[in-house]
């Protein structure tokens, strides 16, 4: 086994729901950079990005926050609050602009995007996955959580996956009723504290064949 697999399979080991964070260890402004990185390369359905994510660091917020999330205590502690918010609806005009994107970066004729436009718009916009299209913008943004959280792992930060708050009281604390998004759920990343007794439990999972079937 490579350096690169076993630092890989230490780290995923090593990595915990951590429950309690030191509040006077924040991550580095490099590390953040990295890490926002990791949101913002991570991969989605059609290349489209239906997420946006809302980096929450001011105290007073984070104390409201911390009541619709069941008071976890993890929203005020971590050194960075990160918000999932997906689209709630898929536009024209959106797709329109993922084209223009693409074009952009490639340098190439916007013209011979056409299909591709079409394809997207005929499925998401006016097709069948446009009833159910909030739905599945909510399952791209945790293709985004895992490759934070495992980009985190690697740099030996912990996080925390939050399912447990009011996503509506959510949406109005940070003033999203009208922007198009809402909230799904949130990660909070930092420090783990010396004192939180988890980091100690051996990680409980199923056996590998129990879990990973092999079709030949």
């Amino acid at each position: 086994m490579s350096t690169l697999q076993e630092t890989l399979l230490t780290q995923l080991n090593w990595r915990y729901a951590t429950k309690k964070f030191d509040p006077s260890k924040q991550i580095s402004d490099t590390d953040w950079h990295v890490l926002t990185e990791s949101l913002r390369l991570a991969p989605s359905s059609y290349g489209l990005q239906p997420w946006r994510f809302i980096i929450v660091q001011n105290p007073e917020l984070r104390k409201k926050l911390r009541t619709f999330s069941w008071n976890q205590s993890q929203i005020e502690e971590c050194s960075h609050l990160v918000v999932f918010t997906t689209l709630k609806t898929m536009t024209t005009e959106y797709v329109n602009n993922f084209i223009a994107k693409m074009a952009e970066v490639r340098n190439g004729d916007i013209e011979k995007l056409a299909g591709y436009r079409d394809m997207m718009v005929n499925n998401l916009v006016h097709g069948p996955k446009k009833e159910t299209i909030q739905e599945w913008a909510q399952r791209q943004s945790y293709i985004a959580m895992g490759s934070l959280m495992c980009s985190a792992a690697l740099l030996n930060i912990d996080t925390c996956a939050l399912e447990g708050l009011d996503a509506t009281a959510y949406d109005t604390a940070l003033n999203l009723e009208n922007s198009g998004y809402a909230t799904i759920a949130a990660v909070a990343l930092g420090y783990r504290h010396d004192a939180d007794v988890y980091q100690h439990a051996k990680k409980v999972r199923f056996d590998h064949d129990d879990v990973i079937k092999t079709l030949v």
